[in-house]
């Protein structure tokens, strides 16, 4: 069972998902310590936190500097503090950047969780709840996505996910103590609702909803489309979109099953709305929320973009007791208030 004060490790802790999360569990009453490198990601994330959930639950959040290639990181943070179970977040998850940079995601989501799985078993550490993603599905056959469907992934960076859930269920095969969830994370969007904490990607943004918000507040000049000639009402890709909100609680609520399941083994959920929505619907439900026009321009499509992906929810409602609440109004709401308090992200104008 849940202790009331268990400790977690969570990696990637700084990040757009990862901040929210820690949120939550703060909130919910666990002691929370972050390893983070900041490679995309900035330590005023954490300081927001700490301020969201005042000083009493700050107490309870620990920051720690490190990389999860460096396994004296990792052993340093371990042999200091007994952790009952690690979510992890850690990594790169750009596709574009993955096409062109295939050896940098290899080394950053598959060493790093390598090096994480080792020191945890030396540790004897062996709860995980895992980020993984609905690129694990490649261009599915049929939709919506169920956990049994053939896996295959049409990216190097999709291919890493599938890497690690193929690593985390061999591990779990061979030593039974293990108990694992892998979330497959459809599209999250979204931020906190107080608006202090959201997405801040560096450089130019390689998700839709961080792009349309950089193009409201007038930090890029217009949103590109990648392919207006998919079979789809519209021509736009469909995604599942889902609150990054939803999403930390789903991480809890997974945390919650490993704790209450001795025989979990290894198993994959998906985290997602279980409904489709264009990209030209997300980007008119934007418009609506900020009250501005956003330009586009219509581009050919992207090697290794699905049509349409959207998730089958009811595995993590039946077993985890989970389901999202948010739709897309909330999402565009409350991301375009983050953007609108935080223009420029984590960051004062320019320093990009």
């Amino acid at each position: 069972m849940v202790s009331p004060m268990s400790t977690i490790l969570v990696t990637g802790g700084a990040g757009f998902i990862g901040s929210h999360t820690v949120v939550q569990l703060l909130k919910q009453g666990f002691r929370v310590s972050i390893i983070d490198n900041l490679d995309n990601s900035l330590i005023e994330a954490v300081h927001r936190v700490r301020r969201l959930v005042g000083p009493h639950l700050s107490n309870n959040l620990f920051f720690h500097h490190g990389d999860l290639r460096n396994t004296h990181d990792l052993e340093k943070l371990f042999s200091k503090t007994k952790f009952d179970a690690v979510i992890h977040f850690a990594g790169l998850k750009g596709v574009g950047e993955s096409v062109a940079k295939p050896r940098r995601y290899f080394d950053n989501n598959l060493v790093g969780t390598i090096n994480l799985f080792q020191v945890m078993a030396k540790f004897n550490c062996k709860k995980i709840v895992i980020s993984s993603s609905a690129t694990v599905y490649g261009q599915p056959d049929k939709i919506p996505c169920v956990e049994d469907m053939e896996l295959h992934a049409m990216n190097p960076y999709g291919r890493t996910k599938l890497f690690v859930e193929e690593i985390a269920r061999d591990i779990e095969r061979a030593e039974g103590e293990w108990r694992i969830i892998l979330l497959r994370y459809f599209n999250p969007v979204g931020a906190h609702d107080s608006g202090q904490i959201g997405e801040d990607p560096r450089g130019i943004p390689n998700n839709l909803m961080p792009y349309i918000q950089q193009v409201a507040v007038g930090r890029l000049p217009q949103l590109n489309i990648y392919g207006h000639d998919y079979p789809t009402k519209d021509g736009t890709a469909i995604r599942d979109y889902i609150h990054v909100m939803d999403l930390a609680d789903g991480h809890i609520a997974a945390l919650r099953k490993l704790f209450a399941t001795d025989n979990i083994g290894c198993t994959a959920y998906n985290l997602g709305t279980g409904r489709g929505t264009s990209v030209l619907e997300m980007v008119a439900a934007f418009e609506k929320a900020s009250g501005k026009k956003i330009p586009i321009k219509m581009c050919p499509r992207r090697a290794g973009d699905a049509t349409a992906v959207y998730a089958s929810t009811e595995k993590a409602e039946k077993e985890l007791g989970w389901k999202a609440k948010y739709g897309i109004e909330e999402m565009c709401r409350d991301q375009w208030n983050w953007a609108s308090n935080n223009p420029w992200g984590y960051q004062a104008q320019g320093k990009h």
